[in-house]
């Protein structure tokens, strides 16, 4: 009897999982959102597809939100671009590894999502 796999699983897109995954972050909510449309067997390459989704759509929120409030507002928006490319290179290199990496809160949610679809 083998042990289980806690490795990624195969995709169905025909690509290696660990690519498609680091794909699902590289486009933000589109790429990550096709992966999640055409992927219909990989549960790694579509808990990493809705993560990118939450996390893309929840940053794009924050920085429009901050945008709005004069001189406070625009400098924690000036700071929130580095720290989400910082975090944007570091989901890609995880799922690139083939590390179920979850974010707190969000991963929890994209889990649950991911596995409905």
């Amino acid at each position: 009897m083998m042990p289980p796999s806690f490795g990624p699983d195969r995709s169905s897109t025909g690509m290696d999982a660990k690519v498609a995954a680091m794909l699902c972050y590289f486009g933000s909510f589109v790429t990550g959102f096709l992966f999640l449309v055409f992927e219909k067997q990989s549960r790694f390459v579509k808990f990493h597809a809705m993560q990118s989704i939450i996390v893309s759509a929840t940053l794009i929120v924050i920085h429009l939100i901050l945008g709005m409030i004069p001189l406070i507002g625009w400098f924690a928006a000036a700071l929130l671009v580095p720290l989400s490319f910082i975090l944007w290179l570091a989901l890609m290199l995880l799922a690139l590894q083939g590390k179920w990496f979850k974010l707190p809160i969000i991963g929890d949610f994209a889990e649950q999502q991911a596995y409905k679809y």
